[in-house]
């Protein structure tokens, strides 16, 4: 048993590993420029004129790119980014590449039986098709398909995913196999799982590789890419004018791929999502200790809370861990929260020793915070702005877009090049599907919700019995969790 001294001791060596550098990145991100060859970012100082501006370099903004220069290759694209492009939650988040299987359920309310069916398999498609995309392009983004482990840790938990695995059943698109627990427990690599669902359609990704990939291939394709060239003002009206510090894009159509950011430019969507952050740690590279209990390939494994733990290994043997529903963004500003390391390495510490008793003296080589924009419904939406209908959007993804994005990409560019198919004319391309109160109202709830589910959780965990207003508080975020509840 880890004495108290002990114990303080990690806590200390956490807080060291992610302090010690006033000149803070996330670890994908810092971990993949450091890959790079030294140069410098391409800002724009001059007044340009383009067919099509994609504000946000990340991977909604990316993919987007690629796809439009992959079927109109005679179009000028400019993509620009306030920062470089992935070092937004492109490049900080978890690199798990989940589908949109276990949220049948909500997609059938929304978008109507069809469509769901179809959003399930195009979400899983997404995944085999970006591994695909890397070979063919040499993108060596560490990604790994070996699909991901849906796990209960305690009794209140099991069975919860039987309604949608049912559904899915129904209409023979359930990728879905219940394990034996000793697998579950073993593939898991913690005795806490005490039921375990596994898909094979399902990847992990250092994601900040995999965005600067798509920014180098992008840019090969002819896609100019400006970096340090953040949006100042956008003006609506015939041309587009996009003003940046140096220089203004005058652009016939504009891609807002901002995500978390869009807030800060476009008060209409303040309520449409609610930034929440998603906070990760990851160790030292401890491949023995890993394949010890049973961590040996690149599966992602996720628990069946409303704010979720999410781990996975990396390719040189590392151990990732991360939580959400942690710190909730007042009137949904960025603030530093979002670009320092993780203010709740304690709330980390404590599920890592849980999951993982016999690592509990594995100290963290650092930690971070992403910003997770979550609308009302856990999916993203898509549309025009009501100013101009040559102004697209996309946002929303509510902490599972690594994937989604991929389906982002196909959404945008089918808008932007005016074509009538399956991608412009789906569910997701009818703006928000609704809308959180102003605020103060927002946060205040927030705050009540989440302390709800965090007593109601812990209760559980204990085998007890949760308080009655603790669960139905609970009930309101039921839309943020990994899987429909039914």
């Amino acid at each position: 048993m880890q004495t108290n001294t002990e114990t303080k001791q990690v806590l200390e060596s956490d807080k060291t590993s992610t302090l010690n550098d006033s000149r803070f990145q996330p670890y994908w991100f810092d971990q993949a420029m450091k890959q790079e060859p030294l140069s410098s970012p391409n800002v724009l100082t001059r007044d340009t004129q383009t067919d099509v501006c994609i504000v946000g370099g990340g991977y909604t903004g990316l993919w987007t790119a690629i796809n439009i220069k992959q079927q109109q290759p005679e179009l000028d694209v400019v993509v620009i980014d306030k920062g470089l492009c992935g070092s937004g939650a492109s490049g900080r988040n978890g690199g798990c590449m989940l589908t949109w299987s276990t949220k049948y359920l909500s997609m059938k309310k929304l978008y109507g039986e069809q469509e769901a069916i179809r959003l399930v398999q195009a979400s899983e498609q997404a995944v085999f098709e970006i591994e695909r995309f890397c070979q063919q392009h040499d993108i060596d983004a560490e990604l790994r398909v070996d699909g991901t482990l849906y796990t209960s840790t305690n009794a209140a938990q099991q069975g919860g995913m039987d309604p949608v695995l049912a559904a899915l059943d129904r209409h023979e698109i359930n990728s879905w196999q219940q394990w034996q627990i000793d697998r579950v427990q073993q593939d898991a690599g913690s005795r806490l799982a005490c039921e375990g669902y596994y898909s094979p359609a399902a990847a992990s990704v250092q994601p900040a590789k995999l965005v600067r990939g798509l920014k180098r291939v992008a840019e090969k394709m002819g896609v100019v890419v400006y970096e340090n060239t953040p949006m100042e003002d956008i003006n609506t009206d015939v041309p587009i004018t996009i003003t940046t510090p140096e220089a203004d894009i005058y652009a016939g159509k504009v891609v807002l791929a901002l995500n978390a950011w869009m807030m800060e430019k476009f008060p209409e969507f303040k309520r449409s999502v609610v930034l929440v952050s998603s906070d990760m740690a990851i160790t030292d590279p401890i491949p023995e200790k890993l394949n010890a209990i049973g961590l040996s390939d690149g599966k992602t494994v996720v628990d069946s809370r409303i704010f979720v733990h999410y781990y996975r290994t990396t390719r040189d043997g590392r151990l990732m861990l991360g939580k959400g529903g942690n710190y909730f963004s007042f009137a949904n500003k960025i603030s530093k929260v979002f670009d320092q390391p993780s203010q709740y390495t304690n709330i980390l510490r404590q599920s890592f020793n849980r999951l993982f008793p016999s690592l509990s003296q594995q100290g963290f080589a650092a930690t971070w915070t992403g910003a997770s924009d979550r609308s009302t419904t856990g999916l993203p939406f898509f549309g025009k702005l009501k100013q101009n209908a040559n102004i697209y959007y996309g946002l929303g993804y509510s902490g599972n877009g690594v994937a989604q994005t991929w389906i982002g990409g196909k959404i945008l560019s089918s808008l932007v090049l005016g074509q009538e198919n399956k991608w412009s004319q789906c569910g997701l391309t009818t703006g928000p599907k609704g809308y959180f109160p102003p605020e103060p109202i927002r946060w205040i709830g927030a705050m009540m919700v989440r302390n709800a589910i965090r007593r109601k959780e812990a209760a559980e965990d204990e085998n007890k019995k949760p308080f009655w207003f603790d669960k139905q508080l609970a009930k309101f975020a039921n839309a943020a969790g990994k899987s429909d509840k039914g």
